[in-house]
């Protein structure tokens, strides 16, 4: 079962709240999932699809719940690909349906409303049921292992927009977006999409991405203090290198004895240690230079190494010649 079906069957035990909640929760599933259609006598009647049987029987248990009318449930199977079933929540078409349609906000008088189901969302809980709804009809989000990302999915433009103003409401960032003949709502924020999943109720889908957000966040973590430490080792390893063969260079062209006491030091100490850090090197004269003088002495061991390589370069030039 993916992450998005598990937190919608949560979100599909979800009960307890008043009236107007069932409606602006049933609201926002039928523009998300439901179609009219016209019966008999130009009686209207309403079919709702999901392929998540727990969203099919909420909607079921919703109409029932707040309006009398006649219903049937019908399960299809697809033909191609998985072949996931589909379910089907019908309302008969009669003069009842109407009824439902004024409450839900989506019809004004004879009239439908395409705009915003504002009516219906002028308390904070009703606002929560109406993005619960939303997302039990269209939504996704990914497990919490992967990229953040949360979306919902709708056909209808002005139901997207409304989406976002609601889900800012609640200082969310959403994002608007068109995919094919789709628009999309979306977050991609970790804190926004656990924030999301609070607003509309499933908490156990939050402590569950939580728990896995924070073990990733942790890992991550790790990863870069280990990149990080491997690249400090890895700077202080070619450093090195470098530093032992131009105390080879001085020893070859000139030898080492011809160089200051303190020159000489390091350099013998360095040679005797390639591998050590500057801290090793300070342990290894017996804490009498700290790092920072180890490190003047052995860049002054650079400039010599290279300016007798350059010389003998030049030297080998004028002999070709």
């Amino acid at each position: 079962m993916s992450f998005s079906a598990e937190v919608k069957n949560e979100l599909a035990r979800v009960t307890g709240e008043s009236h107007c909640c069932h409606a602006a929760e049933l609201a926002a599933l039928m523009r998300m999932g439901g179609t009219m259609v016209i019966g008999g006598n130009t009686n209207l009647g309403v079919n709702f699809s999901s392929e998540n049987a727990a969203v099919a029987r909420k909607v079921l248990g919703l109409i029932k719940r707040g309006f009398k009318l006649d219903t049937e449930v019908v399960v299809t199977r697809g033909r191609r690909l998985k072949k996931n079933n589909t379910y089907h929540v019908r309302v008969i078409p009669g003069p009842g349906v109407n009824y439902l349609f004024s409450g839900l906000g989506i019809m004004r008088g004879d009239g439908i409303n395409i705009q915003s189901d504002s009516g219906i969302l002028r308390k904070a809980c009703c606002r929560r049921a109406y993005l619960r709804g939303a997302f039990l009809g269209g939504g996704s989000v990914n497990k919490p292992e992967g990229a953040y990302h949360l979306e919902l999915v709708t056909g209808n433009l002005d139901f997207a927009k409304s989406l976002v103003r609601l889900m800012r409401s609640f200082n969310l960032p959403a994002r608007l977006t068109d995919r094919k003949d789709d628009y999309i709502v979306y977050l991609k924020d970790g804190n926004a999409i656990t924030s999301f999943l609070q607003i509309i109720g499933a908490h156990n889908a939050l402590l569950t991405f939580e728990n896995v957000r924070v073990v990733k966040d942790m890992r991550n973590q790790v990863n870069r203090l280990v990149n990080c430490e491997t690249a400090n080792l890895q700077k202080t390893v070619n450093a090195a290198v470098k530093q032992v063969e131009g105390i080879k260079t001085i020893a070859a062209l000139t030898g080492l004895d011809k160089l200051p006491p303190s020159l000489r030091e390091i350099a013998e100490v360095r040679l005797a240690n390639p591998e050590a850090t500057l801290a090793e090197l300070v342990e290894a004269l017996g804490g009498r230079v700290g790092k920072s003088g180890i490190n003047h002495r052995l860049r002054k061991l650079a400039e010599i190494a290279d300016k007798l390589a350059a010389g003998r370069a030049a030297g080998d030039k004028g002999d070709t010649v």
